[in-house]
């Protein structure tokens, strides 16, 4: 066996988690992130921790069709890097287990050709199978996990850390070193006010000019070219309809306040991070919600009921409460 360690990197773990330490909310489109300074920190991270040189960081994450993007690319790209793409499909559905599946295939793979001594695995996903088959081959697995604002590991799976030889986190420095809130809000342009009343009359204190707020920048007619990105339908057979009581269905319980915590956080990050383009899709894609968006409303919602996998009725609810707050003043 050669004397290296290896990382494996779940990018939607990793960005959903450093955009929750920095904005709140798991919305990617909330940050910015400078990939060569994650990456190159998480390097620095596993030597420091193994004592061992790093062999290869293993990128793993989705793209259209397998394609990689630009920004993918250039990940690909940087020293010691081996991109490994997951595929989403035309109708924007990511197609999680199969990206689960690649990074646990290459974890076994990798430990029954004894690539390295110690495996850094970055995720919070439940692999519990492949990393006790790893281990079965010899080598040791350490979680990275990405901290929170208060110093815990953010959404690793319970399973997941009992099947681990260490738990362990990133430093929060290097995190926020790295990845940064991102803040678009336009500036505010004001309404010409109404005219100064007739002399004669009474006296009236002069009208304050009105501003329009980023959700009243997107009251924009739909345009008949449709929405020009992939969004998920609020309304479908998966996530039932506006008119449908599902089972276990209460407004007043616990999910439902927490659920409206989580909506609202999504819509403020979105508010101060996008741009007019971004704007203008969200409102013609509806009643739909962009993938982004709605994957974010999902991912904050399981963390914070601390469910694993969302039921039906709560994600209904959530895409639904979206665009009720979405609409209130």
């Amino acid at each position: 066996m050669r004397s290296t360690c290896s990382l494996y990197i779940d990018a939607g773990y990793l960005l959903a988690a450093a955009a929750t330490r920095v904005t709140g909310t798991s919305l990617r489109s909330g940050i910015y992130v400078d990939y060569a300074t994650l990456i190159s920190s998480l390097v620095d991270t596993a030597e420091a921790r193994s004592g061992l040189p790093v062999l290869r960081l293993h990128w793993y994450d989705s793209a259209r069709n397998g394609v990689p993007d630009a920004r993918q690319e250039r990940i690909g790209e940087l020293s010691k890097v081996k991109l490994r793409l997951g595929r989403f499909g035309v109708n924007g559905d990511q197609k999680g287990v199969d990206l689960r599946l690649g990074l646990g295939l290459g974890l076994v793979a990798h430990a029954r050709n004894r690539a390295s001594e110690v495996f850094f695995l970055v995720s919070g996903d439940d692999l519990t199978e492949a990393v006790e088959e790893a281990q079965v081959h010899g080598v040791q697995v350490v979680l990275l996990a990405v901290p929170t604002v208060d110093g815990k590991p953010h959404g690793v799976s319970r399973h997941l850390i009992r099947a681990a030889d260490e738990l362990d986190s990133i430093d929060g420095a290097t995190v926020d070193a790295a990845v940064m809130k991102v803040d678009r809000q336009p500036a505010l342009e004001p309404i010409t006010p109404e005219p100064t009343p007739e002399p004669a009359q009474p006296a009236v204190a002069a009208a304050r000019p009105v501003v329009r707020t980023p959700l009243d920048l997107v009251s924009i007619p739909q345009s008949p070219a449709g929405p020009r990105s992939t969004s998920v339908l609020a309304y479908s057979v998966s996530t039932g309809s506006p008119g449908r009581v599902l089972p276990g269905y209460d407004e007043d319980d616990e999910q439902d306040q927490l659920i409206d915590e989580v909506v609202l956080r999504v819509l403020a990050s979105f508010q101060e991070s996008a741009t007019s383009d971004d704007r203008l899709e969200l409102q013609r894609a509806r009643p739909s919600i962009p993938r982004d968006i709605d994957r974010a409303l999902l991912l904050d919602a399981s963390d914070v009921m601390e469910k694993y996998d969302l039921d039906e009725g709560i994600r209904y609810r959530s895409r639904a409460r979206f665009w009720a707050k979405y609409d209130q003043p």
